[in-house]
């Protein structure tokens, strides 16, 4: 894979390191520090448990795509950091491993309370702003997570998740996914089941965003007829430009605008580039494969096999494909913006959940300029910029804190 080396100056406690961002323009970098820029998707919580992996650390040689000096350098104000349970190897204890992640995100902010802290409001957000420290916060990917127990959805937003993606990759009792539509071996549902419905529904009275990023098409149609708040897509890009199910149609995009939703570009270069995702296709059987056969040899060794073992080897093999130039993640944003409208389109990475596979020049949250100063060569205005930086997010966030409310008043 290609690596980026870090320089880091650790003088002081806010000391930003030298990242190499030399593309990007004095004006933009005022518009980029202008903003409050907000991701709405990272896999890191899976590198806290698995690798120990410290957001404090400094080593120039860590692969990872978020830490507080790389959060810092590119101006990321505010990480929803993404609760995934892998239902596979969790069956029968998708909650518990659910609170083992989560718990694992309050304690990297307990080790770094002068530089981030948890972050459960777009109040809080903004007093994170204000403070100059990273806000931390909690989004669930995979209603499986819940075990089809809406107690357990009250529960976790008391704990501070504040969206859930109603599927991940797999259906649930619920809730048809993309990842497995076209499986007859799957049982599904048509879109959202009825008690699917109340749960979206419940989502919108406690105040947790809905997610549809991975749903399949139908369960997003529901999803959108049911909801009283506006939705997110927390991690998605547009199917025109790139054919893969995971990616949104431009008659979804439209319907999010009606809904005065968000589409959070995905930065993953299958979804962003449609040469990368045919060759990715191409070595899929062999990829995994390998996977399994390294996975496989850990556990006669009797070793737990974990997401960061499977992802050692997936990098090997995504480094094998080209990366595709960063305007292939530009054309989606702007490709959204044309479609659905500027005030429906903003950011959702992927970071430390894409296996290295960014498109050139992103190589971790110290990049997210690069991405101000290409929408600035594009004819963006700054405050337009800044609406896809984290204004759109917030006005979302805002907007199901008040349904929310008015919900909750009305009972």
């Amino acid at each position: 894979m290609n690596k980026r080396i870090f320089a880091v100056a650790l003088s002081l406690a806010f000391a930003v390191p030298v990242y190499a961002q030399t593309a990007v323009s004095e004006n933009a970098r005022e518009i980029h520090n202008s903003a409050i820029v907000i991701d709405t998707h990272a896999d890191t919580p899976q590198r806290f448990l698995d690798e120990n992996y410290d957001l404090g650390s400094t080593d120039p040689k860590d692969h990872g795509h978020i830490s507080l000096d790389k959060a810092k350098a590119g101006n990321l104000g505010a990480e929803f950091f993404s609760i995934w349970v892998e239902p596979e190897t969790n069956q029968g204890h998708f909650a518990r491993h659910t609170l083992d992640l989560i718990d694992s995100v309050y304690e990297q902010a307990a080790r770094h309370p002068d530089r981030m802290m948890m972050a459960f409001s777009v109040s809080d957000i903004e007093r994170a702003h204000h403070e100059h420290k990273l806000a931390a916060l909690l989004g669930i990917e995979g209603g499986h997570s819940i075990e089809n127990d809406v107690r357990l959805l009250r529960d976790f937003y008391r704990l501070g998740v504040r969206y859930m993606t109603l599927s991940w990759s797999n259906t649930n009792e619920w809730a048809d996914s993309s990842g497995d539509i076209n499986n007859p071996k799957v049982e599904h549902h048509n879109g959202l089941t009825d008690g699917g419905k109340q749960i979206v529904i419940e989502m919108n009275r406690l105040g947790m965003l809905v997610d549809i990023s991975h749903v399949a098409d139908k369960t997003f149609y529901d999803t959108i007829a049911v909801t009283k708040a506006p939705l997110i897509a927390s991690h998605s890009c547009a199917r025109a430009l790139t054919n893969h199910p995971r990616n949104m149609t431009d008659d979804m995009l439209r319907a999010v605008a009606k809904n005065g939703g968000v589409v959070q570009a995905n930065f993953y270069n299958a979804f962003i580039d449609e040469n990368y995702r045919e060759a990715a296709e191409a070595q899929a059987k062999d990829r995994d494969a390998a996977v399994k056969a390294y996975t496989d040899q850990l556990k006669a060794a009797g070793r737990t096999v974990t997401y960061v073992d499977a992802d050692r080897i997936e990098r090997e093999w995504a480094a094998k494909i080209p990366r595709p130039p960063l305007k292939s993640l530009i054309d989606h944003i702007d490709h959204i913006a044309k479609v659905a409208g500027v005030d429906h389109v903003g950011l959702g990475s992927d970071f430390d959940g894409v296996s290295g596979a960014t498109p050139e020049g992103i190589d971790s949250a110290a990049d997210l300029p690069k991405i101000t100063q290409a929408l600035l060569d594009r004819g963006y205005s700054a405050d337009d910029i800044r609406k896809i930086l984290g204004g759109n997010l917030l006005r979302v966030f805002r907007e199901a804190e008040r349904v929310s409310r008015e919900m909750q008043a009305s009972k």
